[in-house]
């Protein structure tokens, strides 16, 4: 399975403005429930709109888009209580596929854990200067999360544990900036996981990948999250 399934083959005629948009959405460029009217978006991108309700149509399958009936395309809104449910999802789906993981992996799975692991942990967190995500680091960490379940082997399995990733994106980074977030020790947490799993130690292993996103479910409801209807 590849760390990032959403990414475009870099040929498209798409895939620039895809990800200029891709980019400033998950830097916050637009705030949440912000419309994005494809004239403008193509004005600003020097394309054709076209180009740009193509890659807006793209985006919604990331979940980093809405598209609305007969309203058309809007930055998600974030909701405290739909991402405390699709974080507890994601705890039941993964904890399955992590335990199959390190049941059924082999060493050519545990090189690729590793050198996901590696990739992440050379790339900066954040942008220089700035505390936003680091967009390669995001792609890293991905990856990462992926190489963890890959072992598995079961690909439905991973499918929904990519969608559920795909459907938290946002609310992890919009909240990047909170001052618990500043606080965490991220590296530990993923050397930890690592660790655990190259041991075979299912028990550890689930307990430290739970216990990973609930404490960003707790970062993201401390920063202020309020539920909002559309």
């Amino acid at each position: 399975m590849s760390s990032n399934p959403t990414q475009l083959p870099e040929q498209s005629d798409t895939y620039p403005v895809l990800e200029r948009i891709r980019h400033a959405i998950l830097d916050g460029t637009w705030a949440p429930g912000e419309r994005l009217a494809p004239a403008s978006l193509a004005e600003r991108y020097d394309t054709s709109t076209t180009v740009i309700r193509e890659g807006l149509t793209r985006l919604v399958g990331e979940c980093l888009v809405e598209a609305r009936t007969n309203r058309g395309f809007f930055v998600p809104e974030l909701r405290l209580q739909e991402f405390r449910d699709l974080t507890e999802l994601r705890c039941a789906t993964e904890s399955l596929a992590l335990k199959l993981s390190l049941e059924r992996g082999d060493l050519k799975w545990e090189g690729e854990l590793l050198a996901a692991h590696h990739r992440m942990v050379r790339t900066p967190r954040r942008q220089i200067g700035s505390a936003h995500v680091n967009n390669e680091w995001r792609i890293t960490h991905w990856g990462f999360h992926t190489a963890l379940l890959a072992g598995c082997g079961c690909e439905p399995m991973l499918k929904i544990a990519a969608s559920l990733m795909q459907s938290t994106d946002l609310y992890r980074i919009w909240t990047a900036q909170a001052p618990a977030a500043s606080e965490r020790n991220v590296e530990a947490e993923h050397q930890d996981l690592v660790d655990a799993a190259l041991a075979r130690n299912v028990d550890l292993a689930i307990d430290l990948l739970t216990g990973h996103y609930r404490a960003t479910a707790r970062i993201v409801a401390e920063a202020g999250l309020q539920s909002q209807s559309q």
